[in-house]
């Protein structure tokens, strides 16, 4: 997860985890190679006006290392099956924008479909 979320040390990431839990019903999958964890998923299941229920994946990272070796699609394909397993009609995430390789991931290797734009600005 540190690849992905840099900002973060140990001690956040464990308090913003278990807060997601109490909160969010937050789920965090991982991919084991050799009881080694290669390939992470965070997720929740979420009710919108937009999308009825669905999952929102709000962390997929997969370590630089193990890359290209299937790992992502195999945790991202879990996720969607659990989504279905819950009811869900979509999953859904974000990606930032200078992330083309996981964008080709999502689109040609998982058939995402690029549906919106997010915009954020700083409090």
């Amino acid at each position: 997860m540190k690849q992905l979320r840099p900002h973060l040390d140990e001690s956040a990431f464990l308090e913003l985890v278990e807060t997601l839990q109490k909160t969010e019903n937050y789920k965090l999958l991982a991919l084991y190679s050799n009881d080694v964890p290669v390939s992470l998923a965070g997720f929740s299941k979420r009710v919108t006006l937009n999308q009825g229920a669905h999952v929102w994946v709000e962390d997929l990272v997969t370590c630089e290392k193990h890359r290209s070796k299937g790992y992502g699609k195999q945790l991202l394909s879990a996720v969607e099956e659990w989504a279905k397993q819950q009811g869900c009609r979509s999953v859904a995430l974000s990606s930032g924008t200078q992330r083309r390789d996981a964008h080709r991931f999502y689109e040609e290797k998982m058939k995402y479909n690029k549906a919106s734009y997010l915009y954020r600005k700083p409090l």
